[in-house]
């Protein structure tokens, strides 16, 4: 199996394999290396490894030497060099009216030529430039053309987050970012703020996309109804990053949830438990399960209190239905002892049975004699009474008769 090493170069837009060729660098040494343009100045960010014969596309370079100081002060004199050339390009650019953008300027370590990197929306004729620029430099001279994206990478900035731009940090291929990542991720779609330094979507879109899509196929979408011991609710929006789910309760106010103490299933409205809430420990939802608690225990008490009640007004019925049964007792024992007093009574007159009953008293206590006549002349005035009582016309047939 071959020995590698990866190197990044300066303007390369991902980290090469050369062959280590018997040297042993580590990650973060100088090497100086051979390429298709000439020799040339990379920095090692993976050590010597082995790979299979199999992943390589092509035959290796190998690496030169590991770079000396001689070799680091030539790098950075010829760095200097090329800001130098860089006034040089732009002057040539404005004689000539060029519809270009001067990038950079690149002279190879082995000083086998020198790039020219520019940037331009259309075909652009530089050939008289080009000859101005060999002149000049006195040395071959490569044109070469960049993308917006590879110009940003280049030169470097910072982005909307305050950080490097990850094109300048993160070494590779640009991957191709769509507007549908930044809709999946809940972004305005407002091209000055989903867009960097070069004029296209951020590449950052790209790295989050994945997570969100994954995270959405689990959670549920807006609006679906939520049971919750709160109330009913609706799902208002998703957290991806902390995976949660902030519900709108129908009776006002939200909680957020952890989308992993739901109960969702398909066809019906997910569920969260009352022990699911407790549990988080959020003093916002503690407070709203307190002030839903407190009514059921005032409804408890006051259902006590109405039971207690009710058994008291049943003791009073049954004591006040026992003295009525008392009295009615004793009526029926005072109507055995004077029947005459009992028909005076049904017939409506109330003083007039106290005075008979004294009567009939008073008559037995005399004598069994006087008794009787009294008994007679009693049944005698109550005849009286009677027909005196009678209507007018029930009287005249009554003395017809007699």
């Amino acid at each position: 199996m071959p020995t590698v090493v990866g190197v990044k170069l300066r303007f390369a837009p991902k980290v090469l394999l050369f062959d280590a060729a018997g040297t042993e660098p580590e990650t973060g040494d100088t090497v100086i290396v051979e390429t298709e343009r000439g020799t040339e100045v990379g920095q090692v960010l993976e050590g010597v490894h082995e790979v299979a014969a199999s992943d390589l596309p092509a035959p290796l370079k190998p690496v030169v030497r590991i770079a000396t100081d001689d070799d680091l002060a030539l790098a950075e004199e010829l760095v200097e060099k090329g800001r130098e050339a860089m006034g040089v390009y732009r002057e040539l650019i404005g004689e000539h009216k060029l519809d270009m953008k001067p990038i950079d300027v690149e002279f190879l370590f082995g000083g086998e030529k020198v790039v020219f990197y520019f940037v331009a929306e259309e075909r652009v004729d530089f050939r008289e430039l080009v000859r101005e620029l060999a002149s000049r430099m006195r040395t071959r001279v490569d044109m070469r053309q960049v993308g917006v994206r590879d110009e940003a990478r280049m030169v470097g900035g910072l982005g909307h987050c305050g950080q490097q731009l990850c094109c300048a940090r993160f070494s590779g291929e640009f991957q191709p970012v769509s507007i549908r990542m930044a809709k999946e991720q809940d972004l305005p779609l407002n091209p000055l703020k989903i867009s960097g330094l070069c004029g296209r979507l951020m590449c950052c879109l790209r790295y989050e996309f994945e997570a969100y899509k994954e995270f959405k196929s689990r959670a549920p979408k807006r609006g679906t109804p939520v049971e919750t011991p709160l109330g009913d609710g609706k799902v208002a929006e998703v957290n991806t990053p902390r995976e949660t789910v902030r519900i709108r309760l129908t009776e006002g106010g939200s909680i957020s949830v952890p989308l992993a103490v739901m109960e969702c299933e398909r066809g019906c409205p997910c569920k969260v438990s009352r022990e699911a809430l407790e549990e988080l420990g959020d003093p916002r939802a503690n407070s709203m399960l307190a002030r839903l608690s407190a009514p059921s225990k005032v409804a408890a008490a006051v259902a006590a209190e109405s039971a207690a009640s009710g058994d008291g007004e049943r003791g009073g019925g049954e004591k006040q239905g026992s003295s009525r049964g008392s009295r009615r007792s004793k009526r029926r024992r005072g109507k055995g002892r004077g029947g005459g007093s009992g028909e005076q009574k049904a017939q409506g007159g109330g003083e007039q049975q106290k005075a008979s009953s004294a009567q009939a008293g008073g008559g037995q206590k005399a004598g069994s004699s006087e008794g009787a006549e009294q008994k007679g002349a009693g049944s005698s005035s109550s005849g009286r009474r009677r027909r005196r009582r009678r209507s007018p016309g029930k009287d005249k047939p009554a003395e017809g008769g007699s």
